[in-house]
């Protein structure tokens, strides 16, 4: 499966973006997905995920009650809502796909598939 990450940009401190993540060659059923961000000279870090099954969704504790993650299952693509958005959100952002377990849904090596990102900036 193939992701594309897209509505990344720049964005004023305080405001809010969208990003979409489309799977194409196959679709996000049986798979959770999630997103991850890597700030310059950052590694790479979680950011939110939900599993297949659905039900719970992940944050990590920075984004916690700002950033939303959710799912179309009809259109097959995910959005991270992103509000009050700051200059530590600055990063670049990448949708993955994979088949966690619980233990594992923050960690970047239980996912297989991975989007190319989308560059946030926020100027503060």
């Amino acid at each position: 499966v193939q992701l594309q990450a897209s509505g990344g940009g720049l964005v004023q401190a305080g405001g809010s973006l969208r990003l979409s993540c489309a799977a194409s060659g196959g679709t996000f059923s049986g798979y959770g997905v999630a997103w991850f961000r890597q700030a310059p000279g950052k590694e790479r870090e979680f950011v939110a995920a939900m599993r297949a099954s659905g039900g719970n969704t992940y944050y990590a504790d920075s984004v916690k009650g700002r950033f939303t993650m959710s799912r179309d299952r009809a259109k097959n693509i995910v959005y991270l809502q992103m509000f009050s958005l700051n200059a530590d959100d600055t990063a670049v952002y990448y949708c993955a796909a994979g088949r966690p377990i619980l233990s594992t849904v923050r960690e970047r090596d239980a996912y297989n598939y991975w989007g190319q990102g989308t560059q946030v900036t926020v100027s503060s």
